[in-house]
């Protein structure tokens, strides 16, 4: 005997609990399945204890530049013990009570696809109208000699930790290396980033690699750009047990703790999608179309479509989903996501880099502020002040395509560019704007205003 619903949710992160959420104000019937916890490594293991842990480190080095603050205490016991609340103990039994309340039947266990419309769950079979996957992702493999016999972290092994390490090493310089390694270079750790490509960040503008490179150094940040690590292995010395890296170029590290950050792969290994008609995708993901559809009735969200893996992707992907379902037609547009790194100071970019606007046969204009020598809020907010901020537009159009900062609070005001891009507004009315004063928004007007000047 199967049991039926409107839609059956598999793997309740950001983006299956934004599609369930949505569903069951709907007024659909819906059944979701989480092999781990109830919102997902955003909400345990990624983004909230990250971000939690970054801020108190963040708040001292503020402090200390700003007039009259002298450098804060740091307790860690506090600080660890703060983490644990946000991260709610590693208990979702809050959030299965909160959906049981709202009707949803939750299911802990990992599901199978059994055919169409089919779910196997704990020896149970249901169907529903329709299903989405929303698995997320897992950290990806790393192919290195001796790495089965050293320990090796993870995010969550990083964001859960107990006491801070003496010495780190991350295989891997984008976000989650970025962070975590700043995080505990200001704790007290030795920090060393390794990364295989030409420069941190890789797949953003060469100038902001070189410049959050140039940062994370001057706060004792080891950074080795342009090597890997070929071989892995557990020595003893003078310093007790280690693990030793040896990197390609000859050099070696040695370290306490080795974290994999080198980047995720979709999970879907354990669905079993042939039984629904589908193939993953080259990085093992499910593709889907303009509307996250996968197939008939099968729909996919967040980190396994491997469209852009972030948290508020997944969410928007679940909305979207869910509108679909509820038949209000809605087409997904991945405009201007916006991308952050929650470092001090913050990291944001959104839209094109000069690079892949010129593959998409852009003709670009550029412009550059430091934002210490144009906009006043610099000295405001801090008594050495710092920041960069360049916008990028479509020469012919006088559209804004692209824009990157690294600058206190860049993850807040980023925004307002990528707005100006998802609706495609000028150059033009973007000097035209008349911008709170005196805030680091001011730098997106006098910015454009340089482009408008340029293209006359």
């Amino acid at each position: 005997m199967s049991e039926h619903f409107d839609a059956i949710v598999i793997g309740m992160g950001t983006g299956g609990e934004a599609a369930a959420y949505r569903l069951l104000a709907g007024g659909k019937r819906i059944a979701v399945i989480e092999k781990e916890l109830i919102g997902g490594e955003c909400a345990y293991w990624a983004c909230i204890p990250s971000k939690t842990l970054l801020r108190s480190t963040e708040a001292r080095a503020e402090a200390e530049r700003t007039a009259g603050l002298t450098r804060p205490g740091l307790e860690w016991t506090t600080l660890r013990d703060y983490r644990d609340f946000m991260v709610r103990h590693l208990d979702d039994s809050g959030q299965v009570d909160g959906l049981r309340k709202l009707g949803a039947t939750v299911i802990k266990a990992t599901a199978r696809l059994v055919g169409p419309g089919k779910v196997e769950v704990q020896g149970r079979t249901l169907t529903a109208d329709h299903v989405v996957i929303a698995t997320g992702a897992a950290p990806s493999h790393l192919s290195i000699a001796g790495l089965a016999d050293v320990p090796v972290w993870t995010n969550r092994q990083t964001t859960t930790l107990t006491r801070i390490p003496e010495r780190v090493t991350f295989l891997g310089g984008g976000a989650t290396g970025i962070e975590l390694g700043h995080f505990l270079t200001r704790m007290g750790s030795q920090v060393t980033i390794v990364q295989r490509g030409s420069r941190l960040l890789d797949r953003e503008d060469p100038a902001l690699g070189d410049l959050i490179a140039e940062l994370l150094t001057a706060d004792g940040i080891d950074v080795r750009t342009g090597v890997r690590a070929h071989t892995v292995r557990r020595v003893s010395g003078r310093r007790g047990e280690e693990i030793v890296v040896e990197l390609d170029d000859g050099t070696t590290v040695g370290t306490d703790v080795l974290v994999n950050a080198t980047g995720r792969t979709p999970h879907t290994a354990s669905l079993n999608l042939e039984a629904v008609g589908v193939r993953p995708g080259s990085r093992g993901h499910i593709e889907v179309d303009e509307n996250c559809r996968a197939g008939d009735g099968l729909w996919a969200v967040g980190d396994v479509t491997g469209v852009a893996l972030f948290t508020h992707v997944a969410t928007y992907q679940g909305r979207v989903v869910a509108d679909n379902i509820l038949g209000r037609p809605r087409v997904a547009d991945y405009t201007a996501v916006p991308r952050v790194v929650f470092t001090q100071p913050e990291i944001a970019a959104v839209g094109l880099t000069p690079a892949s606007a010129r593959c998409q046969g852009i003709d670009i204009v550029a412009s550059t502020l430091q934002l210490a020598d144009e906009i006043a809020r610099p000295y405001t907010y801090e008594t050495d002040p710092y920041g960069t901020f360049t916008l990028i537009a479509d020469r012919r159009q006088r559209t804004l395509v692209g824009a990157w900062a690294v600058a206190p609070l860049a993850g807040e005001w980023i925004n307002t560019a990528a707005l100006a891009i998802r609706h495609h507004l000028t150059i033009d009315d973007l000097a035209d704007g008349i911008v709170q004063f005196p805030s680091y928004t001011e730098a997106l007007t006098l910015a454009a205003d340089k482009l408008v000047s340029q293209l006359q």
